[in-house]
């Protein structure tokens, strides 16, 4: 897939405070990329910014290799869905997904063509002539998607916009938007704060915090190979441990050596480890080095979320196997499954 949209050290102060602090980053052609961090990031900035609506103190935005930053949203072959639908309360169904083939004075006959196609992708065919203040949540959500792809841009810029709805809901929608955006066959540009939206979604992930992108990579890369302690941190429960590289593929922590399948480091180098709490196994204490008590349990569901007490510190385990709270086990954990990241500064 050829690059489509590239931003090259955009800067933007808001107020005497930097929101985005150089951001480098490109995009793809019929990539799913979403924009993931906590509040205050800069990832709705950074949107707003590809989408038009605000503008960049420096740095270029490229689409197709042209410099766009200055150019207003109506000129940019790019549409955005937000949070608030922002319907027409006043048009039925139609009304609102025609709005924008109106403006440009399309043909009436164009315009049915291409409104009962869209409204069929995403579901709402026979929905024409509903008023669009009865719709649930979602429906009102569709009919945004819809208005946004009849117009056949190349990108469309996704503001959060299953914030709305209830947990089932939007776990419905997360799998239609991936399957809307491999139909329609163009980039979706997604923010949201949300990691298990991200990671279910995307093609590309880019994790952001404090004005600047921590990492981007593909959804498994970023939950199993994150490159500092906020990715790991951010990114589902992890077990975040200080210890040396005493060489390649061997790692050290609380006096123990484990084989891990990590190279590159300086010998006896200081370093980070990353144990997801789902790798690691729950055994008899004689079949492992580390050793410790079952501080607390909790029933999460599809696992339960077990606290084991060591001499050294506490270690979160999730696994379907139950284990009584006082009861002395071992915990092992396989070299793939050990992660080693650089110790480093971070916000």
């Amino acid at each position: 897939m050829g690059c489509l949209i590239e931003l090259k050290n955009v800067t933007k102060t808001f107020d005497d405070q930097q929101i985005l602090k150089g951001i480098d980053l490109k995009i793809h052609e019929n990539e799913f990329l979403t924009l993931l961090g906590p509040s205050g990031c800069g990832k709705t900035t950074t949107l707003r910014i590809i989408g038009g609506f605000e503008e960049p103190d420096s740095g270029e935005i490229l689409f197709n290799g042209i410099e766009i930053s200055k150019l207003p949203p109506y000129k940019r072959e790019i549409n955005t869905v937000f949070q608030k639908y922002a319907l027409f309360p006043h048009l039925d169904v139609f009304g609102n997904v025609a709005f924008g083939l109106n403006i440009k004075k399309m043909e009436k006959s164009v315009i049915e063509q291409k409104v009962s196609k869209i409204l069929e992708l995403v579901g709402l065919s026979g929905f024409e002539k509903r008023d669009v203040m009865s719709l649930s949540g979602g429906q009102q959500q569709r009919v945004a998607i819809a208005r946004a792809l009849v117009n056949e841009p190349k990108v469309l810029l996704l503001d959060e916009p299953l914030g709305a709805l209830d947990a089932k809901l939007r776990k419905d929608m997360q799998t239609e938007l991936k399957k809307i955006q491999k139909e329609v066959g163009i980039t979706f540009i997604y923010v949201t704060h949300d990691q298990e939206e991200a990671l279910t979604m995307s093609d590309t992930v880019v994790v952001m915090n404090d004005g600047e992108i921590q990492q981007v990579g593909s959804a498994i890369d970023i939950y199993n190979e994150p490159e500092n302690r906020f990715v790991a941190s951010f990114i589902g429960d992890s077990n975040i441990i200080p210890g040396h590289m005493i060489k390649d593929c061997l790692v050290e922590w609380d006096g123990y050596e484990f084989d891990c399948v990590d190279k590159g480091f300086k010998e006896n180098e200081e370093a980070e480890i990353v144990l997801r709490p789902e790798d690691i196994d729950i055994v008899a204490p004689e079949d492992a080095k580390i050793n410790g008590t079952v501080k607390s349990v909790v029933f999460k569901g599809v696992h339960y979320e077990i606290i084991v007490e060591t001499p050294d510190r506490d270690y979160m385990i999730h696994t379907t196997d139950f284990h009584q709270v006082g009861l002395f086990v071992g915990l092992t954990i396989e070299p793939e499954d050990i992660h080693v990241m650089y110790t480093m500064e971070w916000m």
